[in-house]
């Protein structure tokens, strides 16, 4: 069994905040990649006890979130797409995509550094339905055939997952503790707002992972689960929150008769916003 293992920073157990964990210039970054990898390694150990025969960790966080050095060496590592960028290297050579370190979308009340590819997001919809980066990706992967299995991060993702995908195997590592959407604010703001979470000991975060994966690729060998039921035409509607140097709240709209994966690949055409 072929596994797509995507990773993000925001919703690893002890990731605290974007000001000073997310990025090269945050003094926590560099921890911040070793909780990612490890809990990345405890789902590749669970992932291959459980009959996985080859496994490629995708680094999916804008600067970089994983430590190759670190990092199990039985996978392989992504860092970069191909042609797209959608749908991110994936292809139907693999049978299930899973998520390491998600995070829920972009105004998600109770999530932890809840985003859609950036702070600047309201919102991303694909035919009414409002997705953020992991269902963006898992509507990619149903497109293909492939399977959505498994995804670890803090309670809303996976609330947010389980919504998306029936059936997926969810681990949860930390809960948000705002209320609220935070729509009213600026991205600015907003990164601030969404920064307040409890959270699962690293160590613990880890056994909890290692058992989840094994628990789900158990089930996907067995059980049909993990796809996006998808009807053409596709329209997509995203929303933009202000920011300080543009106070304008901006939306686009975009369609494609049959391909959500050429949908994802349309450039955004901003228009200002109606109150």
């Amino acid at each position: 069994m072929k596994i797509y293992l995507m990773t993000d920073m925001e919703g690893v157990a002890g990731v605290l905040n974007f000001q000073e964990w997310t990025g090269p210039d945050k003094p926590y970054y560099e921890l911040a990649k070793k909780f990612l990898t490890l809990e990345v390694n405890a789902a590749i150990d669970g992932f291959f006890e459980g009959g996985a025969t080859e496994i490629l960790v995708v680094d999916g966080h804008g600067p970089g979130g994983i430590n190759i050095e670190l990092l199990d060496s039985r996978a392989e590592f992504l860092r970069g797409w191909g042609d797209g960028p959608w749908p991110l290297m994936l292809d139907e050579t693999f049978d299930a995509a899973v998520w390491v370190g998600q995070h829920a979308k972009s105004g998600t009340p109770h999530g932890h550094l809840a985003h859609t590819q950036s702070t600047g997001y309201l919102d991303l919809c694909i035919n009414g339905i409002s997705i953020g980066e992991f269902g963006q990706l898992a509507i990619c992967a149903s497109e293909l055939g492939i399977r959505s299995i498994f995804g670890s991060g803090d309670r809303a993702f996976a609330e947010e997952a389980q919504a998306l995908v029936p059936g997926i195997e969810t681990v949860v590592v930390k809960r948000g503790v705002r209320s609220g959407t935070g729509d009213n604010l600026t991205r600015e703001e907003y990164a601030r707002f969404t920064s307040s979470a409890i959270h699962v000991h690293p160590v613990k975060a880890r056994q909890l992972i290692r058992e989840g994966a094994l628990r789900a690729i158990r089930r996907a060998r067995e059980e049909d689960f993990g796809r996006i039921e998808l009807t053409p035409p596709f329209e997509r509607v995203a929303k933009f929150r202000p920011s300080e140097d543009n106070p304008q709240r901006t939306v686009a709209r975009e369609t494609h008769p049959s391909s959500v994966i050429h949908l994802m690949n349309l450039p955004f055409d901003r228009q200002p916003m109606e109150n």
